[in-house]
């Protein structure tokens, strides 16, 4: 290992990221920025369906021949930050084919341009669950300006195709996925194609692809480097006109390398040079070969020549918007022990001209050379990142989640106005598109910007909850684009006047956690522990007037209406899913407009007050001149706070259902059945993490936090003409306050001085108090029920012999469709559900998350700082549960980061797909970030290189604490 460096400041990575930051140098100029998969994407979806994956919209058989409108797909693609000319990876190993699904009985041969996957229940019934992408690709290096990147894919010698559709076409929800390990189609070998990327300067990218043939057979590859145009002429009415600022030819073929010059009136021109294939006593040249990024004129013409012998589908004028340099490789198989034999490719795209008369050479010692310093300088910057003392492995882990998320960087282009009216005026009718209906009031929302996907093939489109944990990872490493990030969502090209913010392009309309104010936060603390920077305090003041708006617009949006015979409003709240798709036994999106049924949703509540939270943490961060300007906005905040933890908290008669159960001492939504003559009330009595989310609510300022806000705010308490004054002088709100309870608030009266002097609090704010605390805690650590050797399960165990079950007359609230098919029960599933469920893509009936994980992780280190650090006390619990094990709940927060950890750890059955595979690299590195994991064995499910799993690389960050604890 190298020499620790004390700070990654001195890195030559952060250097450049200061130089992007600072003078404007374009290091990110080009990066990652090709899709995964456009097709099948709303934006792309042009149908009356309105249903992106179904076959009139926009599925993979049209992608290979039909233009898209938003952007651009490929393998392991890099393209500009407006995507004006993209690069990628094709491939074709000769065999593959599959059937021409507008006719059965016949065969289309199709080379590999993108990554192949089944659309599921949503789209042409082509899988048991949701969209599965069916392929083995790892992200296994990046940086964050992209100087340095690489990757990895699993390319069978015949990809299965129709064994994977036909296969899952008859599965059920109650089977496994059929995936492409299950074909057996790696059994004879296949080949390792390897993407490096090394940058020499901002516009200067050197390329090499590596070959190896994982196999006894000799095979043959071809190889097909594409460089086009993201297609911007043929919509609206002068697309020839528009076309001729760009254009595709070859510059120069010199009998060493290949010129495809690229010309655009905007990027200016580039030059992707193509070197001749070096065999041992001879140079191949590659073939170049040349058509149109366009629908019915050539999209698919290299594909056409290449696979159908197609003389006439390419411009043999050699030029267009697409090419390709085609190599065909010829590979030795695998004798005895030896290594697979592999063949190197080397490209440079660039602005720069080389000449060959002048001894120019693009391939000179210096292509090597970068590589090598942009590799070392990459090693350094990720051992400053996290220079303490953690494992190999462990780095190794954090190092590739970091390469997943830098990775998954996308360039997102939308303009909803347009989209909705259609490019020509040959589109067909699409009043009727339920997508369009869900989306006609977001005609402001104009996305052209580099954003971190969830998952570029499975989400390939931003979500704006998912894009605050992404920020959190951000931050160890770009700290300056996580802030970005943060802030995009705030701004008026995403935001309405009135404070909604987008969710995601399904339905920009729907809620979701509001938790961009804790992602503020956290990404200014994170600068400030590994950068040394100091609080940024402009950053955090920009952003705090959009986020209140949104926290009003949350407050009236999402409040539930006076009920019927109820004297007061009151502070529940109601919105649909929020993010976690079929968490409740009920469809609560169906319930949104219903006035007669509605749910008392424990976790919008929750989340509502950690928004209040966080706002008031942000305040408290600015200058003390700054605080007294925004001390009314405070004021109300906090206000709001309260309110929503006395509806949580609130001990009522048995005239009315509160949300916390005295008897069984946790938190239940309650079904709410309201008509004139008849009401009922319904308590949900499953653990789920909804009963969990109430912890999260909680901020703890100490007297080393004494502020102008904190002293304001605790002096309104005592004042006549405050908000606050009703909570200390009304009975039914006293029960909050106090020491240990949900708001304990040290007063500085002389006459309490002695008996407080001792305690180091400011101001503590909950929304669990002790008592909840503890009786929550029991069931988060019992084995039996949440505790997972993985971290914490979504749904408590109990219930997978005891399932939760509702009356059958409920049957109507769920599903009328699907009424005496389906008992409407909550039945504990660890990984992939077996249930109908309201929205596919997740399942939050068992698994392990790790978002949530997260974020209870952080509150059980405040819990710790307010009993332990503040009040002196020593707190602390049995873990597990049924053990003998008592510890702190710091020391519970580091066991739970293990365990999330350990997910990835070659005993971990995250790990077990590495060992399937020989592999040119170090198999530590072959790991897969899912969507989720079993929460009985860690296995992940859902989608593959999910960008909120990449949360482990700051759990990594985070063992030095408890490597401190330990010692």
């Amino acid at each position: 290992m190298s020499t620790i460096i004390e700070t990654p400041k001195q890195t030559e990575e952060y250097k450049r990221l200061q130089a992007t930051h600072l003078q404007n140098i374009p290091w990110k100029k080009w990066g990652p920025y090709v899709s995964d998969r456009q097709w099948g994407t709303v934006r792309e979806d042009y149908s009356t369906v309105g249903r992106a994956w179904s076959g009139d919209a926009f599925d993979y058989t049209q992608s290979s021949y039909r233009a898209y409108r938003w952007g651009e797909d490929g393998i392991f693609g890099i393209s500009d930050d407006r995507q004006q000319l993209c690069f990628a990876l094709a491939l074709w190993n000769g065999e593959d084919n599959y059937k021409d699904w507008e006719d059965n009985d016949k065969r289309k041969k199709c080379i590999k341009e993108r990554f192949f996957g089944l659309p599921g229940m949503f789209g042409n019934k082509q899988g048991n669950h949701m969209e599965d992408v069916k392929e083995y690709y790892f992200y296994l290096d990046n940086t964050p300006t992209h100087s340095y990147m690489k990757a990895l894919y699993k390319y069978p010698y015949n990809y299965p195709y129709d064994e994977l559709i036909d296969e899952n076409e008859q599965r059920n929800s109650g089977q496994p996925e059929y995936e492409l390990i299950d074909t057996g189609c790696f059994d004879g070998g296949y080949f390792d194609v390897m993407v490096e990327y090394a940058k020499k300067k901002p516009n200067d990218i050197l390329i090499k692809i590596t070959v190896w043939n994982q196999g006894k057979q000799v095979k043959s590859l071809h190889i097909l480097p594409t460089l086009w145009f993201r297609n911007t002429w043929s919509w609206g009415k002068n697309s020839e006109q528009n076309k001729e600022n760009l254009g595709l030819s070859v510059a120069e073929d010199n009998g060493n390398y290949l010129v495809i010059k690229a010309k655009h009136s905007d990027l200016g021109d580039y030059y992707l040079y193509c070197k001749y294939l070096d065999y041992k006593d001879y140079q191949e040249k590659p073939t170049p070969l040349f058509t149109e990024n366009e629908i019915n004129n050539g999209k698919d013409g290299i594909n056409n020549y290449l696979v159908d012998s197609n003389a006439t589908a390419i411009n043999v004028n050699n030029e267009g918007t697409k090419a390709s340099a085609h190599y065909q490789l010829l590979l030795d198989g695998l004798e005895g022990s030896q290594s697979s034999q592999s063949q190197v490719i080397k490209l440079r795209l660039t602005n720069d001209t080389f000449k060959k008369s002048s001894n120019d050479d693009p391939f000179g010692d210096d292509f090597e050379k970068v590589f090598e310093d942009r590799k070392q300088e990459a090693d350094a910057f990720y051992q400053a990142i996290t220079p303490f003392d953690i494992s190999e492995e462990e780095r190794a882990i954090q190092r590739q989640a970091f390469a997943g998320i830098l990775w998954n960087k996308q360039y997102y282009n939308f303009n909803v106005a347009q989209w909705l009216q259609g490019d020509t005026n040959n589109e067909p009718d699409r009043s009727n598109s339920e997508v369009r209906k869900k989306n006609n009031s977001w005609t402001h929302l104009r996305g052209h910007d580099i954003i971190v996907m969830p998952d570029k093939w499975e989400y390939p489109y931003f979500c704006v909850w998912d894009s605050a944990f992404h920020a959190i990872t951000l931050a160890l490493i770009d700290p300056e684009f996580a802030k970005e990030q943060v802030k995009l969502f705030t701004t008026s090209r995403y935001m309405k006047h009135d404070g909604e913010m987008p969710s995601c392009e399904f339905n920009f309309g729907e809620g979701n956690p509001p938790i961009l104010a804790w992602a503020a936060l956290k990404v200014d603390e994170i600068a400030q522990d590994v950068y040394g920077d100091s609080c940024d305090k402009q950053f955090l003041k920009d952003i705090f007037d959009n986020l209140y708006s949104h926290l009003n617009w949350c407050w009236k949006q999402y409040r539930i209406p006076r009920q019927s015979g109820e004297t007061e409003d009151r502070c529940l709240f109601s919105s649909g899913f929020l993010g976690l798709d079929n968490i409740s036994i009920i469809d609560r999106n169906q319930l949104i407009e219903n006035k007669t049924i509605t749910i008392e949703q424990v976790d919008a509540a929750s989340w509502l007050a950690m928004y209040c939270l966080n706002l008031l943490s942000i305040l408290t961060k600015l200058d003390n001149q700054e605080q007294e300007e925004y001390q009314d906005q405070a004021e109300k905040i906090l206000a709001k706070f309260i309110l929503i933890s006395h509806e949580i908290n609130e001990f009522v008669d048995n005239k009315r259902i509160g949300l916390w159960d005295e008897n069984e001492n946790f938190y239940y939504e309650v079904l709410k059945i309201s008509l004139e003559k008849f009401q009922l009330e319904i308590p949900l009595k499953y653990r789920s993490i909804l009963g969990i989310i109430p912890l999260f609510a909680v901020e703890v300022f100490n007297k080393n936090q004494k502020t102008y806000l904190t002293q304001y705010l605790k002096e309104r308490f005592q004042q006549e003409d405050s908000i606050l004054t009703q909570f200390k002088n009304d009975p039914s709100f006293k029960y909050l306050f106090g020491e240990e309870q949900g708001i304990d608030i040290q007063e500085d009266e002389q006459e309490k001085l002695k008996l407080f002097s001792d305690k180091k609090l400011e101001l503590f704010l909950s929304i669990v108090n002790r008592h909840k605390l503890e009786e929550i805690l029991d069931k988060l650590l019992d084995e039996e029920e949440f505790l997972s050797a993985y971290g914490i399960r979504s749904l408590s165990k109990i219930h997978e012999d005891n399932p939760y079950q509702l009356d059958g007359m409920l049957k109507i609230v769920w599903d009328s469709g699907n009424i005496g098919t389906f008992p409407i029960e909550m039945k504990y599933e660890p990984g992939e559900t077996k249930a109908p469920v309201h929205t596919g893509n997740s399942n939050w009936r068992g698994p392990v998350w790790f978002p949530l994980n997260f974020l209870l992780i952080e509150s059980l280190r405040k819990y710790h700082e307010y009993f332990n650090e503040c009040l002196g006390e020593n707190f602390e619990v049995l873990y597990p549960l049924k053990s003998r094990n008592i510890i702190s709940l710091e020391k519970v927060a580091l066991e739970l980061s293990n365990r999330l950890v350990n997910i990835f750890k070659r005993e971990g059955n995250n790990q077990k797909l590495a060992e399937l595979f020989a592999t040119p690299e170090d198999e530590k590195q072959m790991i897969v970030f899912n969507e989720y994991f079993n929460g009985d064995t860690g296995q992940g499910h859902g989608s593959s290189h999910q960008g909120w799993t990449g949360l482990v690389a700051n759990l990594i960050h985070q063992l030095r604490w408890g490597r401190d604890l330990n010692q």
